[in-house]
């Protein structure tokens, strides 16, 4: 889930945090000499988003118009200010230019890629989720250990952190078969395994930032194969299927309510200097829309499920799966980055599927348990 499904974009002229830490221009104040090459003053904005509707031109020094009497006049002509006519005080017309057309909003993704690769996506999960068991988990393997390697590719380009992605990737596969196979037990045991295997790994190298690095390796194996753990867990309930599918559809409503309602009328920002495209408003559409598919779920897919349980279910995955998309976009404003990859055209990469997903597999594993119990 990404900033823009929030809300409107910013308008062309708006400074403000986004996710995307490269690309930006910087407004440099003006000195002596030529102003080649120099951003326009005023606001500072996107050079890729909003058009230069008006080009500095380039001026001579203020030296050049001469001192005393024409101070004035060579400061006025530097700052773009209409130059005043001795004779006349009024300030000269600057020539017509056309209004600006006003801007549509975008969703700032391929939309139509997007939505070909979800479908595709919710396709081959679905077909393994009801057929074998077993392929699921091996989907939730896979989707693991790729999210870990752009994770840890990206903390090595953007902040030059090696945490080891051998340890955490076997560690991570193996976390997630060890969460099906002997529950919560399993899964913690495979979790202090791979925390292990990844200091011991990184030992292997000199001790510079050794410290910073195998946190970096402890985080990762929580952060990712950890909390997916859960999923397959779900899937060991004799309705485990339609567990993991409940698991999914609030998790994507959620984030479509966030998208319809936020981009249609949100005005306020939720959490401007996190995530500037989020707003109040697509928070309130993402309860309201997960709450309502909670209670069909619960009621008709959900053996000894009730609607109201249903309600407090979409309830807690609205939460839960904004707080999860916040804290990943957390680490991509302190990475200075957009999206974690590339993989997936219109989504960006797998770690930009998994931000709300994960952190929301915890809390319907559990809430699930004890509405229905376990099994």
């Amino acid at each position: 889930m990404n900033d823009s499904s929030w809300g409107a974009p910013p308008q062309a002229g708006y400074w403000g945090p986004t996710d995307q830490g490269h690309g930006h221009g910087h407004a440099h104040s003006p000195g002596h000499g030529h102003a080649q090459g120099a951003a326009p003053a005023g606001p500072a904005y996107d050079a890729h988003e909003a058009p230069q509707t008006r080009p500095m031109p380039i001026v001579p020094d203020v030296a050049e118009y001469g001192g005393n009497q024409d101070d004035d006049r060579g400061a006025a002509r530097l700052s773009g200010s209409p130059v005043r006519n001795e004779t006349n005080p009024e300030p000269m017309p600057d020539a017509a230019e056309p209004a600006p057309k006003p801007q549509k909003k975008s969703a700032g993704r391929d939309l139509s890629a997007a939505i070909g690769v979800g479908v595709g996506l919710g396709a081959v999960i679905v077909a393994s989720l009801f057929v074998v068991k077993a392929v699921f988990v091996g989907v939730i393997a896979v989707a693991v250990v790729v999210g870990l390697w752009e994770l840890t590719k990206r903390l090595d380009e953007r902040k030059g952190i090696r945490a080891p992605l051998v340890p955490l990737a076997l560690g991570g596969a193996a976390m997630v078969v060890a969460g099906y196979v002997r529950g919560g037990e399993g899964a913690w045991v495979a979790m202090a395994l791979t925390a292990l295997a990844v200091l011991v790994w990184r030992m292997t190298e000199p001790p510079e930032n050794y410290l910073r690095d195998v946190t970096a390796g402890v985080f990762a194996a929580f952060y990712v194969p950890f909390l997916a753990t859960f999923v397959a867990m779900m899937l060991t309930a004799d309705d485990g299927p339609q567990r993991v599918l409940t698991f999914l559809l609030l998790t994507v409503v959620s984030d479509t309510g966030a998208y319809a309602v936020g981009w249609r009328f949100g005005r306020h920002k939720l959490a401007p200097r996190i995530s500037p495209g989020k707003t109040r408003e697509g928070l309130l559409g993402a309860v309201a829309f997960a709450m309502v598919v909670g209670a069909l779920c619960l009621e008709f897919l959900i053996d000894d499920g009730a609607w109201w349980q249903g309600l407090l279910l979409g309830l807690a995955v609205a939460v839960s799966a904004t707080l999860g998309d916040l804290g990943e976009s957390m680490i991509k404003r302190d990475l200075g980055i957009k999206d974690m990859g590339t993989l997936l055209p219109g989504h960006g990469g797998i770690m930009d599927r998994l931000d709300s997903l994960l952190p929301t597999a915890p809390v319907v594993w559990l809430l699930l348990v004890l509405f229905v119990g376990s099994s």
